[in-house]
């Protein structure tokens, strides 16, 4: 779609390529959370994981773990999150990996009855089919959907960037148009990809 930045493989969310599968391209998000931020994003337009054809699955789950394993490796901690058509800002799939040495109160301070435990990052195709929707997170090992009626525009990043002492990150927008973040993030994302290129290289 002309209109959508993950569909523009030259734009600018392509700033920091690290590697792309058959079917994803994996990078580093231009405006980063933290240091270790990256994203899987398809190379079909399509809304969330929740939609993946079975092609998409079968490249996406070796590189999502490869991906998360490199993160907890070179970073101490991950983290993941999809907003499964909840509180979008780019209407195309991007899966967020990043470190996050907490736990999932700090994300989701509202309780345990307001997350649904999964035992994989595929029962999001039935989850998607049955509700149209989720907020998808992943906390070291463990996966929930956490209830819908806690969405909103950028709801992981706002809560993310609070517990990681960064709130004025959460919004990219915002932070595209602030040249002081935008240079912390060029500079974090130069390191995050030498380190890639080192162990992958």
């Amino acid at each position: 779609m002309a209109d959508c930045p993950h569909c523009n493989s030259t734009g600018w969310a392509f700033r920091y390529v690290l590697f792309k599968s058959r079917c994803f391209t994996v990078l580093c998000d231009v405006h980063p959370l933290v240091e270790g931020h990256l994203l899987i994003i398809p190379k079909r337009h399509t809304s969330c994981a929740g939609e993946y054809t079975k092609e998409e699955w079968n490249d996406f789950l070796p590189l999502y773990e490869r991906m998360s394993n490199w993160v907890l490796q070179k970073f101490g901690s991950v983290a993941t999150f999809e907003h499964g058509k909840i509180g979008q800002t780019v209407f195309h799939s991007h899966i967020h990996i990043l470190p996050f040495p907490q736990k999932i109160e700090q994300i989701i301070p509202e309780g345990k009855e307001k997350l649904l435990p999964l035992n994989t990052v595929e029962e999001l195709v039935d989850v998607f089919q049955q509700d149209g929707q989720y907020l998808y997170v992943s906390i070291g090992q463990e996966k929930w959907t956490v209830d819908p009626s806690l969405g909103g525009p950028r709801f992981f990043r706002d809560r993310f960037a609070s517990s990681l002492g960064c709130p004025e990150r959460a919004d990219w927008k915002a932070t595209a148009q602030n040249p002081q973040l935008m240079a912390i993030g060029n500079e974090e994302n130069g390191r995050c990809q030498r380190l890639f290129e080192e162990d992958f290289s």
